[in-house]
């Protein structure tokens, strides 16, 4: 099932507090990115958060955890986001250790061949 506009809506306005966050669609779901860098996927009105130290020390013994889709990396996962004060704390906690993305390569043009 994919995400509805009301639950990607919701989710938004949850994180926002966190900083700079936005839903960019991917392959029917989203990718979730925080100030440049992304964070984990929003699929069938969840969040799928990506696993770092960070987070499994503020989420304690045997957090929820799941598979966005088939073959994905296991992340937290998490569909009620109404604790805000807790999700941004995660989500800034989660932020600080992912990398920014490498930086794209220009293409090669084909009137150099």
């Amino acid at each position: 099932m994919p995400c509805t506009d009301e639950y990607i809506a919701y989710a938004l306005e949850q994180l926002a507090p966190a900083g700079e966050v936005s839903a960019r669609k991917m392959f029917g779901e989203y990718g979730l990115y925080m100030d440049g860098k992304i964070i984990g996927l929003v699929c069938d009105n969840q969040v799928f958060l990506k696993k770092t130290e960070a987070g499994a020390r503020l989420l304690g013994e045997n957090p929820a955890e799941g598979y966005a889709y088939p073959g994905a990396k296991l992340s937290y996962v998490f569909e009620d986001l109404d604790d805000q004060d807790f999700m941004v704390e995660l989500l800034q906690a989660t932020w600080q250790e992912l990398p920014f993305p490498k930086p794209k390569k220009p293409k090669a043009s084909k009137a150099s061949k």
